[in-house]
């Protein structure tokens, strides 16, 4: 008996499972079925036949449907929001309410005192979407009101200890996939969803091995592990971590990733694909953004925006608001949300209607995003952001009226403009630049990044060859599109850039003031160097190693300069060992 009663244990234990896993689809269901549910009630209370009868017949129907709403709730996970229980309600009415008619009076034409009163239930219904439809339009400034905002005249310059530009998630995957061979079976599997995160101190990619379809699912039963690769080491190869996963996107049934959440969270809407983050023991978790619609609608409350962490292994997970999610999760707010933050923020400033025909201060988010639009990039502190461009609605225009910046951890999206960014190019000007500059290569553009480099706006390009693979980086100066230095390594590039910033005559004072540091010294060694652009001029000063370079069209005296002369200049100090000067006077030259 004890083997029986065990046997019987665990029968119960896989049903009680079951039930759970099924849990956010009966409620569904069963919210889908109420007007049907009224209809039959109002039937029932204004016919002369048989009451028992005819709750039967009701109750049958009920269950048919239930049972087939279920079963395709089960696969479209409708997410339980007022507009869309109205829909399904109102399907639901219009196909079971004449069944259930003619099915108590079989042969018969349909009565009219039992048929009115359901045509206007299901009229009702209909303009009950209506209302939400319209609700939801009205509600577009008020969803553009929830996003958490603030303003800055421009972005603080870059140094070394930022990540001058990541690199572009093509070349990632295409260097993952051709090492796909030291995953067991990898006929079973393909590559999934590309996340950048920083693991140990290093920005890298993070990438599942996920089911290449229904069959091999069947077969393989989980996926073997995960990859990681470098994001800002071109020449990093990837690494395969074991580390087998049941629960994830490509999984199906109750297995798979977003229905196992909707069975728990049924209320809330998931924002996109779940994405796979590592902890610091190297252990993989589903990471998946959510949030509440703004009242009646399914336009998002940004105020609210939730992430389910869930283990791949046993499918337990568990809630946080965004920012307060575990702190090896880079990404809470998935790029998902991010492109939709940008497209709220600058369509709906003013609702909907002004986003249709007046479009005051309208901007509009460009698409050349690495991630659903938008570009993740980590600032000094190895926070991660959204980076996304904006420009105008207005045809043929390819100038940018500013950028964001999304935190991803909190939402906060940071605008960017004033004067440092008027008249600058946007992102896809800067592609086509690139572009046109290998046009017999067919190199190409990529995951285009605005910078402000010692005080210019600069547009940093990943340059890929037609299979992925990387070539170069491009900086240009978002404000003078012939102003482009090419470079086979993002430092190589960016120094290069720098040293043509200041032998360009035209650039002269284009350094903030605030970091400006003011120098006095001793000159010990002189060199003029003469370029397309003029003279520049570099010297050290005694005891000091710093290289010091000045353009003769800022100093003109500057190509006086000898060893022994005194000077005091305001520099700009770099972060390579070199400082470039603005000012300068030179004791006995200059007053």
């Amino acid at each position: 008996m004890k083997p029986f009663a065990l046997v019987n244990r665990k029968v119960l234990q896989k049903i009680r499972k079951g039930t759970l896993l099924m849990i956010g689809v009966l409620i569904a269901s069963l919210i889908a079925m109420i007007i049907y549910f009224i209809g039959v009630i109002i039937t029932v209370s204004i016919s002369k036949e048989g009451t028992t009868n005819i709750l039967k017949k009701g109750l049958g129907w009920f269950l048919v449907g239930y049972a087939v709403t279920a079963v395709i709730f089960y696969f479209i996970m409708p997410t339980v929001t007022v507009p869309n229980m109205l829909i399904a309600n109102t399907i639901i009415a219009v196909v079971l309410l004449p069944l259930f008619l003619y099915s108590i009076q079989v042969g018969e034409k349909a009565e009219t005192r039992k048929l009115t009163p359901l045509v206007a239930l299901i009229t009702l219904a209909a303009i009950g979407i209506i209302i939400v439809t319209i609700a939801g339009f009205a509600s577009l400034d008020e969803a553009h009101q929830s996003i958490d905002v603030s303003m800055e005249e421009e972005a603080k310059p870059l140094s070394k200890d930022e990540t001058p530009i990541t690199v572009a998630p093509e070349f990632a995957r295409n260097k993952i996939q051709k090492s796909m061979s030291v995953v067991p079976n990898p006929q079973f599997y393909d590559l999934g969803k590309l996340q950048v995160q920083k693991v140990n101190g290093e920005v890298v990619y993070v990438a599942p091995v996920e089911f290449s379809g229904f069959w091999k699912f069947v077969r393989g039963k989980e996926t073997p592990g995960y990859f990681t690769i470098s994001a800002t080491n071109v020449n990093a190869q990837p690494e395969f971590h074991d580390s087998p996963m049941q629960y994830t996107n490509s999984s199906y049934f109750h297995k798979n990733v977003n229905r196992v959440i909707y069975n728990k969270y049924p209320q809330y809407i998931q924002s996109g694909e779940a994405q796979i983050e590592v902890d610091e023991d190297g252990k993989p978790w589903y990471v998946q953004s959510l949030y509440r619609p703004v009242h009646i609608t399914n336009k998002p409350d940004m105020k609210e925006l939730m992430v389910v962490v869930i283990d791949p292994v046993t499918s337990d997970m568990k809630m946080y608001h965004t920012s307060e999610a575990p702190e090896f999760i880079e990404g809470s707010i998935s790029s998902e949300i991010a492109s939709l933050q940008n497209d709220y923020f600058g369509k709906y400033i003013h609702g909907w209607l002004n986003s249709v025909f007046g479009k005051r201060d309208v901007k509009i988010p460009n698409e050349s995003g690495s991630e659903s639009s938008v570009t993740p990039i980590f600032d000094e502190n190895g926070s991660m952001f959204y980076f996304t461009d904006l420009t105008s609605p207005k045809e043929n225009i390819d100038s940018a009226l500013g950028y964001t910046l999304i935190d991803a951890r909190t939402g906060e999206l940071t605008y960017y403009s004033g004067e440092t960014n008027n008249a600058i190019m946007d992102s896809e000007g800067a592609k086509q630049i690139v572009n046109k500059e290998f046009p017999e290569k067919r190199w190409e553009g990529y995951m285009p990044v605005l910078y402000n480099i010692d005080g210019n706006p600069t547009w940093v390009v990943n340059v890929l060859d037609p299979n992925g693979l990387h070539k170069q980086y491009a900086y240009i100066k978002a404000n003078d599109s012939d102003f482009v230095v090419f470079g086979e390594t993002a430092n190589k590039a960016l120094d290069a850039y720098r040293m043509a910033l200041l032998q360009n005559p035209g650039n002269v004072g284009a350094t903030d003031e605030a970091l400006l540091e003011t120098k006095t010294g001793e000159i010990n060694r002189v060199l003029v160097t003469s370029t397309e652009q003029g003279q520049v001029v570099q010297f050290l000063l005694q005891a000091d190693q710093t290289i010091y370079t000045v353009n003769a069209s800022n100093v003109p005296l500057a190509i006086f300069l000898e060893k022994g002369d005194k000077i005091t200049a305001e520099v700009n100090m770099l972060d390579n060992g070199t400082a470039t000067v603005e000012t300068m006077k030179i004791e006995g030259l200059t007053q």
